[in-house]
């Protein structure tokens, strides 16, 4: 990967952190957030899911029109509207404001995220995605995880002060895009056609069946899995031991570390010696196994290592699975990280509002059904994702100059 490339990545790395911090704020500050406004568990669910659906409707739209536009507008647009969301969060006082600000968010962070995916798929040689990837995971793990832990700590002073840092944030990164990094999709390679104007199922399902449908079923699988750790985590760590915000802040900060480091560094190199069939199916089984570790951990320092252990187990397993998904594309990278981000996001729709569902019946059972979720997602993968990926995606990612997209390819 050249010097201009790495530059560029660790721009938009930059930018998905920001974006990103405003989800992991979600599980420190919300339910404080939430009770102020005289709301209860139920309206923390809905607020959860809010972005996340919105992001499910949005994200393919954005996709197929930086295919059509080009990502440098579509990565500006996103980050501008995300610092707006933001501001207007921290200046929320009641509900309808909350709720309209995190829609306003989940629309425009789809926006910069299926976009910086496509940038990546453009810029980057097969051998070097695994590793663009993974940075970009790094920088989506350590927003989620670690924005938690930032939330927490910046949130003893004022609900509002994480938000406001945020929108600075995202100013900053929307600079940094709009004057270093250069567009990545030629004129000559973008499309004409309409292409996917919003989610709609029928085209999902065809998705399903189509040379991508396979990891896509799988992110959605991840996604739901780990949002029974993600969104119930701050109530299981208070209920079974009693903690508050501040050391619930600094377990997500060894996962932020842990997740930084592992996808950074790890990715790139273990995906180009084994290839991402391998990867995906460790990490499967691995994170399947990680949920029943963390049952059985009753200490904080066990509660720690265990909580490390789980979170390197799945470091490596997004990014595989987007590297997979986007050498097997066949109708436009943008198109194909836009439906692999609309797969993620109706995981993380369903997963916290059944996560929270579950966790009222008994506080243990997200945990056993989020390995349960995640080791059907390695037996699948081990009938349906094959080891030689480069030879059976090779014609695949060759298609015809001249010839339209048909309809089956804009699935």
């Amino acid at each position: 990967m050249n010097t201009n490339n790495r530059r560029n990545i660790l721009i938009l790395s930059f930018a998905l952190v920001v974006v990103m911090l405003g989800f992991g704020m979600v599980i420190p500050i919300f339910p404080f957030y939430i009770e102020s406004l005289g709301a209860s568990g139920t309206e923390l669910g809905l607020l959860v899911a809010t972005a996340a659906l919105l992001e499910f409707l949005f994200a393919p739209l954005w996709g197929s029109i930086s295919d059509r536009t080009g990502r440098k507008p579509i990565l500006l647009l996103g980050m501008l509207g995300y610092a707006l969301s933001s501001l207007l969060m921290g200046l929320s006082t009641t509900l309808a404001m909350l709720f309209g600000s995190r829609a306003l968010s989940g629309i425009l962070s789809s926006a910069t995220m299926a976009t910086t995916m496509a940038y990546i798929g453009d810029s980057t040689s097969e051998e070097e995605r695994g590793g663009g990837m993974g940075w970009i995971g790094a920088a989506m793990g350590l927003g989620v995880i670690l924005g938690p832990g930032v939330g927490g700590l910046l949130g003893q002073y004022s609900l509002s002060t994480p938000f406001f840092i945020a929108a600075a944030m995202s100013l900053l990164a929307l600079l940094l895009i709009a004057f270093l990094v250069p567009e990545s999709l030629p004129s000559q390679a973008r499309r004409k056609a309409e292409g996917v104007r919003t989610v709609q199922l029928r085209r999902l399902w065809q998705a399903l069946f189509s040379p991508i449908g396979v990891p896509l079923f799988i992110l959605f699988l991840v996604s739901f899995g780990l949002a029974n750790f993600e969104a119930v985590f701050g109530l299981y760590a208070a209920l079974k031991f009693g903690y508050g915000p501040e050391r619930v802040g600094a377990i997500l900060s060894v996962i932020g570390i842990v997740t930084t480091l592992g996808k950074g560094a790890l990715t790139g190199p273990l995906t180009r010696r084994w290839g991402d069939s391998l990867v995906i199916k460790a990490s499967l089984l691995a994170g399947s196994a990680g949920f029943v570790v963390l049952l059985l951990a009753n200490t904080y320092t066990t509660i720690l290592l265990a909580t490390a252990f789980f979170i390197l187990s799945k470091t490596l397993l997004r990014p595989a699975l987007l590297s997979l998904t986007s050498k097997r594309a066949i109708a436009g990278q943008g198109v194909a990280m836009g439906l692999s981000n609309s797969f993620m996001s109706l995981g993380r729709i369903l997963g916290p509002i059944w996560a929270g569902w579950i966790f009222d019946v008994n506080f243990n059972y997200p945990y056993l059904t989020g390995s349960l979720i995640l080791f059907l997602g390695f037996l699948i993968s081990l009938v349906r994702i094959s080891q030689p990926e480069r030879e059976a995606t090779s014609a695949a990612l060759q298609p015809a100059p001249h010839n339209p997209p048909t309809e089956q390819t804009h699935a």
